[in-house]
């Protein structure tokens, strides 16, 4: 059976108090310990927030000492209703430090309003006054990491936090997702334009790259997930990269397959035709923008050399 808050003695108050405290202390260690190769300012700060949990901890400690000795009654946040249920994010792999700095930011403004209501009910004056204290503490700032970041996060630190998550999400979405983007817009180029002028019936041509698309993402995905487990390219869950090349391998194939539910042919494939276009100057800006390859060498590589392979599928097609 779960005690209500209003249940609650000041012993088991203050000892839930120390408890939380201890909790979170060990939690934004976690988040320094996991943030720290990749993030060591923000790392920092979640050093300086356990620190400050712990002098917390150290005040309620004394205090229940002196008011009412040492043994103490075991109660945690578990054992008492209405504290929100945690994810435990400090145990996901590839820990991202957004979802750290808003799990702090949850757990400041429920440590606020805690000690706050906690100090309402409070009788005795010394207790009342720190947990007023503790309250004032959280209230004055929405989060510690909102506070110290101000403090230890300077504006080199936040630009080369800024240029790591950037050269992260290349490297564990953009270049999967481009290699993928690329293998389904230009590989089945010759296939699908190809089966279009050899039948010219655009039920058959739906069909044929209906199944090149799909199965040519299939094989992307999972050549990209076993291809490195990124233990030490830092380029993160090998299943991440695998179902984003695979989703953007058939997303590049279908661009200029759904064109041929149109019943016409000519219009279906001139439609086909202008995506295929669309397609190639996308991918030729998404590797100028994320890639860094000069623009006209990237129109080149990838325009140029797409429209090669949709000639060649229209010539063989159409023999």
């Amino acid at each position: 059976m779960l005690k209500r808050f209003d249940e609650l003695t000041e012993p088991e108050v203050l000892a839930l108090a120390i408890a939380n405290e201890e909790e979170d202390s060990r939690i934004y260690l976690t988040f320094a310990n996991r943030l720290r190769p990749q993030f060591p300012g923000s790392a920092k700060v979640f050093e300086d927030m356990a620190v400050e949990e712990q002098g917390h901890r150290h005040s309620l400690l004394a205090l229940y000492e002196r008011k009412f000795g040492k043994d103490m009654p075991y109660i945690t946040r578990a054992d008492v209703r209405g504290f929100l249920k945690r994810r435990p994010v400090w145990l996901m792999e590839g820990l991202r430090l957004d979802v750290a700095r808003r799990q702090a930011e949850m757990m400041e403004f429920e440590a606020s309003q805690f000690y706050a209501k906690s100090a309402e009910r409070a009788r005795d004056v010394d207790v009342r006054k720190l947990l007023g204290d503790l309250a004032e503490i959280e209230k004055k700032h929405e989060s510690l990491a909102a506070k110290l970041g101000e403090a230890v996060l300077t504006t080199d630190v936040k630009a080369e936090e800024e240029a790591t998550r950037k050269r992260l999400l290349v490297l564990q979405v953009v270049q999967p997702g481009l290699a993928g983007l690329i293998d389904g817009s230009v590989s089945t180029l010759a296939p699908i334009f190809a089966a279009a002028f050899a039948t010219q019936n655009t039920w058959e041509t739906f069909l044929i790259g209906l199944a090149a698309s799909i199965g040519a993402g299939i094989s992307m995905g999972l050549t990209e997930a076993m291809s490195d487990d990124g233990a030490i390219t830092g380029r993160g869950s090998p299943w991440l990269r695998g179902v984003v090349c695979g989703v953007m391998t058939a997303v590049g194939g279908l661009g200029h397959t759904l064109p041929y539910l149109i019943p016409d042919f000519w219009t279906a494939t001139a439609v086909a035709g202008v995506i295929v276009i669309i397609e190639l100057w996308a991918i030729a800006w998404i590797r100028w923008k994320y890639m860094e390859t000069p623009f006209g060498r990237a129109v080149v590589q990838i325009v140029l050399g797409g429209l090669l392979v949709l000639a060649t599928g229209i010539f063989i097609g159409a023999s």
